[in-house]
């Protein structure tokens, strides 16, 4: 492959060799509404610690700032605050409605786009709309709590306080010069037609590590109170565990110094110990009290004051520095450096993305693949910590122990982890970071692998075998992926490198044999093989709560959470015939992998041999049942994603597996001779297909084509932007089923769900959500891989269009990316009909990427920059892009 200056410093850094990746855009976009900094009795953590107290109170756990920075460790943080002479707030972090507020759950009201970065963020860019009327804070909380469900989200753009053009673009740029040497590029741009004024305060704080308790930091590296001072023009920090450094301003702002401590008369109504508190900054220029800020300029949290009458469509330029160095004359080199590291970034990614791509596709991908970066954060969690309170605390509820995570004392999170959306998800979810994963790999081979490792350490995995879910309810069950997203992170990093990582494969395999105990100790309630698993991070899919007591006292037994298992078989009986060319001992594992996933398939058509199946033999479908204690069994006759997600237990054994593994074909031969009640009524691999491969698969070549029939059904689950959760179908007929005197119905809800299960801001009744097509897509790839041309299918059925299964997975696979692509009339479906997203040259080409899409228009819903797993779009641009 050929090198860029970027791939050298991925190299060096691998190699201990450099510490490029220090600084970063590690500090969140919300530290506020966060399990962490909640030490209720109720767990209520929106109204514990909300957006107005931010200001004020000193955070406990991780800091949030305004397209920020921060080290590795978040002891120091850099970030903007901004004021447009009319706010009733300093815009210093990004403002949204919290979970109660919002008619459709939490969502953050405004506008940022993260443009560009490279895995060592060596250059980011970042922009965010600022207006230049006053940001309509109560508008937004107070029409939105007067919409129900059925109402779509007041929009920031609703409000009206863009029509006139009347707002700031603010671009931030990161270009470092060195490893702990910052030049940092602010451009201010008037895009109305009037001269307007803008206060620009780029600042500088430490996260607050002596207000607790303890004698030093968490890696005991931090003695004593960091310090802050100011030097002539510049800003020096002092700080024990990260040494000197310096800010240096291009021009002669105005200095102000204060405290990150909490304003406790604020909060809680009692005197402060200092009149320099967290919110000073705000007080100084909102309120014009010039006590706020420290006289003698020192102090834990500093700020350049810029105020700024910027012309009509003109731009205002503010060059800072934050460096470890002494430097005479910071700003003689700033442009040739700024300029070098962009072109670097052009280069990498040159090298990166498929040469067949169109300009369109190429900015898209690049896009994922910046706000996948910028979506890292330092995670400090520590669980036992959290639950006994810090000593400065004057009392911590007990309830507190027998609430939220309390069973998972082992964690203690201290790591920089990618995050699913730094504002509406500023917190790991396990299933998620699998598929960002996926992505990450084709820029940052080290950093996906490091993430894939990290769940399986003995600080996040819990002793039963647990990956933690997520902070909300670390036990939920998300879905098995993690073994399909290490197996795929480790074949697309050898495609790339030529180097296969064994011992990372090896490591993450003995964990999940833990995980995998788990799930079949915890999620099989019967040992019939026939699994549970709840809400499966599905949320809303189902008639009822999944996750809740059933009605009747019944148990359900779910076609998805039985796929789900079978699908992490076949993915770890794959894990261990690759450790098996290295090792020929794991042979073994893959035979009893195999066996399994007989039986787990098995089970989906003859469940505990109760006379009864998952798969419905006149609908071609499959099916979750409902189990009453009388005995009656209810099939859910829904068409949603539960009949479709048996796709994905498949894999295909290549020939040469075959012929070298002796002891693995012996033993699988042996099971499908003498078990062939296992075996009679699905796909095994008896048969060779294609090539000589061998095919393992819960559908018999007739399933297959029963099922995909229905999928693709552009009446039913294919839209013109990817397979929808739930059949169009369930629009105009519902399903309601009756037991005893209670109904339960669903319906198809192509757009925002209208029902608050799980907050109300994730519906899985008929959009079309990313993760899983993607390995609809991949599924149907591997089918191909055994069939061939012999499997062709009609896409759309009823079309008359014959096509091959890897035919329908680019077919599908076009169809997800033209949701952000421009089409025939240069429009993005992401963006529906807002004329400004889709028209204005200052807004149409920066790409959202939300966290599902409307199942008839492609609409984005949902969190706002979820990049995460909808950054998947890269890696399908990277496999199927540019070939039309």
């Amino acid at each position: 492959m050929s090198q860029s200056p970027e791939h050298q410093r991925l190299k060096d850094y691998r190699e201990f060799k450099s510490n490029w990746k220090h600084w970063g855009p590690y500090l969140s976009e919300r530290a506020w509404g966060t399990v962490r900094e909640d030490y209720s009795a109720d767990g209520d953590a929106w109204d514990f610690f909300s957006h107005d107290q931010a200001r004020s109170r000193a955070y406990r756990w991780n800091e949030d700032g305004l397209a920020g920075i921060c080290d590795r460790n978040q002891y120091m943080c850099f970030a903007l605050s901004l004021w447009n002479g009319k706010d009733p707030i300093l815009k210093e972090r990004m403002f949204g409605l919290s979970g109660p507020q919002g008619n459709h759950g939490e969502d953050v009201k405004e506008y940022f786009y993260y443009l560009d970065s490279t895995p060592t963020h060596s250059f980011m860019q970042m922009l965010y709309k600022y207006p230049q009327n006053a940001f309509p804070y109560e508008d937004l909380i107070n029409v939105n709590a007067k919409r129900g469900f059925d109402d779509p989200e007041y929009e920031l753009l609703d409000t009206g306080i863009f029509d006139q053009n009347e707002y700031f673009d603010v671009y931030v740029e990161y270009a470092n010069a060195d490893q702990d040497d910052i030049l940092i590029n602010i451009r201010v741009v008037n895009r109305s037609d009037q001269d307007a004024e803008c206060w620009v305060m780029p600042t500088l704080w430490f996260r607050n590590t002596w207000s607790w308790g303890y004698p030093s930091g968490p890696l005991n590296d931090v003695v004593g109170k960091p310090e802050l001072y100011a030097d002539e023009s510049r800003i020096v920090s002092n700080h024990s565990a990260m040494g000197t450094y310096f800010l240096y301003f291009d021009e002669n702002p105005e200095l102000l110094f204060t405290e990150n401590d909490t304003n406790t008369e604020v909060i809680r109504g009692t005197p402060n110990d200092t009149p320099y508190t967290k919110d000073s900054f705000h007080r100084y220029v909102i309120q014009n009290d010039l006590d706020a800020v420290n006289p003698e300029k020192v102090g834990t949290k500093a700020t350049g004051l810029y105020k700024e009458m910027i012309p009509a469509g003109q731009e205002k330029v503010i060059r800072l520095r934050l460096t470890n160095k002494a430097v005479s004359s910071p700003f003689s080199e700033f442009e040739s450096i700024l300029q070098k590291r962009k072109d670097e970034a052009d280069e990498f990614y040159a090298i990166i993305q498929n040469k067949k791509l169109s300009d369109d596709e190429r900015k898209v991908q690049r896009q994922a693949l910046a706000g996948l970066l910028w979506s890292k954060q330092l995670y400090y969690y520590d669980i036992l910590q959290w639950l006994e309170g810090d000593p400065e605390m004057k009392s911590n509820p007990k309830e507190r122990w027998n609430g939220r995570n309390h069973a998972w004392v082992n964690m203690s999170c201290y790591d920089i982890i990618s995050m699913p959306d730094k504002w509406e998800y500023p917190w790991f979810a396990s299933w998620d970071l699998g598929f960002h994963c996926v992505s990450l790999v084709l820029v940052d081979p080290d950093y996906a692998k490091r993430m894939l490792t990290l769940m399986t350490r003995e600080w996040y995995l819990h002793p039963n075998g647990q990956i933690p879910a997520y902070e909300w309810s670390f036990s939920d069950a998300n879905p098995p992926v993690h073994a399909w997203a290490t197996l795929r992170v480790y074949k697309i990093d050898a495609k790339k490198t030529g180097h296969y990582d064994v011992p990372f494969l090896q490591e993450i395999f003995h964990k999940l044999l833990l995980n995998f105990t788990w799930w079949v100790n915890r999620k099989d309630a019967n040992g019939l093989n026939v699994f549970e698993g709840g809400f499966l991070g599905l949320d809303n899919i189902s008639i009822f709560d999944r996750s809740a007591a059933l009605p009747e006292g019944g148990y359900l037994e779910q076609a998805d959470g039985t796929a789900w298992m079978a699908f992490y078989c076949l993915t770890m009986m794959k894990v261990a015939l690759e450790l098996a060319k290295h090792q020929p001992v794991y042979q073994d594992s893959a035979t009893k992998f195999f066996e399994h996933f007989l039986r787990i398939a098995n089970a989906m058509t003859d469940c505990g041999r109760k006379g009864h199946s998952l798969w419905d033999e006149e609908d071609g479908f499959f099916y979750d049942a409902l189990n009453l204690p009388d005995g009656n069994i209810i099939p859910i006759k829904v068409h949603s994603l539960v009949g479709l997600l048996p796709l994905f237990a498949v894999e295909t054994i290549e020939p040469d597996i075959m012929e070298n593994m002796h002891v693995f074909n012996r033993r699988m031969n042996w099971f499908i001779e003498n078990r062939p009640a296992l075996t009679g009524k699905m796909a095994c691999a008896k048969t060779p297909g294609k090539e000589s491969r061998r095919l393992t698969s819960i559908l018999t070549r007739d399933q297959l084509k029963s099922v995909l029939k229905v999928m693709l059904d552009e009446d039913r689950f294919l839209s013109d932007h990817g397979i929808r959760s739930l059949s169009k179908y369930h629009d105009k007929h519902p399903y309601t089923l009756k037991v005893d005197d209670k109904e339960f119905t669903i319906n198809y809800q192509p757009g925002e769900s209208q029902s608050g299960l799980f907050g109300g801001n994730s519906n899985w009744r008929g959009p079309v959500w990313f993760p899983i097509n993607f390995l609809i897509v991949e599924s149907l790839q591997k089918f191909h891989h055994y069939y061939g041309d012999t499997l062709k299918v009609e896409c759309p059925t009823g079309s008359g269009n014959m096509m091959n299964l890897k035919e329908v997975a680019t077919e599908i696979s076009h169809r997800l990316c033209k949701l952000f692509l421009k089409n025939e009339k240069e429009k993005r479906p992401i963006y529906g009909d807002v004329k400004k997203f889709q028209e204005d040259p200052h807004w149409k080409d920066h790409i959202l990427f939300n966290e599902y899409f409307h199942g008839d228009t492609g609409y984005g819903l949902g969190a706002s920059h979820q990049t995460g797993w909808t950054g998947l779009v890269a890696k399908l641009l990277q496999q199927s892009g540019g070939i039309r």
